[in-house]
C-alpha cells in the first residue's frame, strides 16, 4: 500500500496540471492530507462512493497519462543514474564520465 501511495504521489505531482479542479482537491486531500473518503465526502458534500469512484478515475488516468509520457519512469532513472555518479565520485571510479554522458542523453 505503501508503495502504491508513493507511487501516486510521484504521479500526481508530474501529471496534477492535467487534472480537473475537483480530481486535484480529492487526490490532494486523499494522497497528501491523508483524509478518509468519509472526511473528503463530508468537506465536498458528496457521498463516500462518488468520492471512491473519482479517485479511482483520477489514479486511472495518471497511470495512462504515465503510460504515454514516461515522466516518472525518466525521473527514477535519473534519480538511479545520479546515485551511481555519487557512488563513483566517492570511490574514484572512472565511471563518472559514462554516466553523465548517459543522463545528459536521457531524454
Amino acid at each position: 500500500m505503501l508503495e502504491k501511495t508513493t507511487r501516486m504521489n510521484y504521479l500526481f505531482d508530474f501529471y496534477q496540471e492535467l487534472l480537473t479542479d475537483k480530481q486535484r482537491s480529492y487526490m490532494e486531500y486523499y494522497y497528501l492530507e491523508d483524509y478518509s473518503l468519509g472526511e473528503i465526502s463530508d468537506t465536498f458534500d458528496v457521498s463516500r462512493q462518488a468520492v471512491y469512484d473519482n479517485i479511482r478515475r483520477t489514479e486511472t488516468m495518471l497511470e495512462e497519462y504515465e503510460t504515454k509520457l514516461h515522466l516518472y519512469e525518466r525521473f527514477q532513472k535519473r534519480q538511479q543514474l545520479l546515485d551511481q555518479l555519487k557512488d563513483s565520485i566517492q570511490q574514484g571510479n572512472d565511471d563518472a564520465l559514462d554516466i553523465i554522458h548517459t543522463l545528459e542523453n536521457l531524454d
